[in-house]
Parts: C-alpha cells; sequence; structure tokens
C-alpha cells in the first residue's frame, strides 16, 4: 500500500487541482448562504472560476459537492472550538462557539435538509458526532458558568432553532445573534 494511501483525496491532489477543488467548495458555500441548498452548480463553477468539466471532476454529483462543503465547514466549526479550549473564560469560550454554531447554521440554508435526501446516512452522524465532542469539551471546560442538567445537545438545539428561525430574515446571522444572546441569559449560572 503506498504510504499516501491514508491521507484524504484532497491531500493527494496536484497543488492546481487541490486549488480548483478549494475554490469550488468555497464558491458552493457562499452560494448556498445566499441562496439556499439548490443553488446552480453552473453557477458555483461561474463563482468558482473553473469549467463546469472540472467541477464535475471533483464533484461527480451535487451530493459529493454538498457532502465537501458541509464537511469542511463542520471541520472549522470544531477547529474553533479547539483554538477555544484555550480562552481564559470558558464561560465566554462556549458562548462564542455557540454563536459561530449560529452562524454556522444560519449560513448553511436548507444544506442539512438536502444531504438527508439522498446522501449516506452515516455522513450525518459522523458531522453530528464531531460538533457534539467539540461543544462537550468546551461545556465540560465552562463548568460552573452554566447552570447544572444542560448538555450540548440542549445547547445546540437551541441554536438550530434560532437559526432556524432567522434563516430567511433579510439579517439573519445578526437576528440569529441577538437571540442566542437572550437565550444565553437563561443558560448562565446564577
Amino acid at each position: 500500500m503506498p504510504e499516501d494511501a491514508a491521507e484524504p483525496p484532497r491531500q493527494r491532489m496536484r497543488a492546481d487541482a487541490r486549488r480548483n477543488a478549494e475554490q469550488i467548495i468555497a464558491a458552493a458555500g457562499a452560494l448556498i448562504a445566499e441562496q439556499g441548498a439548490d443553488v446552480s452548480l453552473e453557477g458555483v463553477a461561474r463563482r468558482a472560476g473553473v469549467g463546469s468539466a472540472t467541477l464535475h471532476r471533483h464533484f461527480p454529483c451535487r451530493q459529493a459537492l454538498l457532502e465537501a462543503v458541509f464537511k469542511d465547514r463542520v471541520e472549522a466549526l470544531c477547529a474553533k472550538a479547539g483554538d477555544l479550549l484555550s480562552h481564559p473564560d470558558p464561560g465566554e469560550a462556549l458562548l462564542t462557539w455557540l454563536r459561530a454554531v449560529g452562524a454556522h447554521a444560519v449560513a448553511n440554508r436548507g444544506l442539512g435538509a438536502s444531504l438527508m435526501r439522498g446522501g449516506d446516512p452515516t455522513f450525518g452522524d459522523t458531522c453530528h458526532d464531531m460538533i457534539i465532542k467539540a461543544g462537550d469539551a468546551l461545556l465540560t471546560r465552562a463548568g460552573d458558568a452554566v447552570r447544572p442538567g444542560i448538555a450540548v445537545t440542549h445547547l445546540l438545539k437551541l441554536v438550530s432553532a434560532i437559526a432556524l428561525a432567522t434563516e430567511r430574515d433579510p439579517d439573519g446571522p445578526a437576528e440569529a445573534d441577538r437571540l442566542l444572546a437572550i437565550a444565553i441569559e437563561g443558560v448562565r449560572a446564577r
């Protein structure tokens, strides 16, 4: 077995191919945030500055592209949680991450539902588990800053509900952040 066989496919690509894949993912992510998960693949290719054949070479179907966008966002969200573990105020670190989760949810405009319609059923579970693990670490570290009996799943459901309620607002991310700030007051330890 070649020694690079364990590396993810994007890691094994030539630099220009990797750059194209990253541009396509970034363009798809931006268009999903603007228009929702049913964006045109031709529009994604145009925004990325690549041809349709290049897009399809990297992502043979819509599902593969949507999964790549979502996975990229989940990995960034989990990396942010890891970075926040060293924040001097554990309660503030958790709040900062929950705001990032809210922005993530608002930017995904229908992406989760699209992924559930025809993809690998384990994909969503894997991403969900990554987010739970990242949030659990922050919640555990926050300790006494959070009322007893609150689990990270409670917080994630709260953030998801807020994001869903604000995803069609013209100023969705800001409104989600305002509502989250109100909800967090109920989560803080007295």
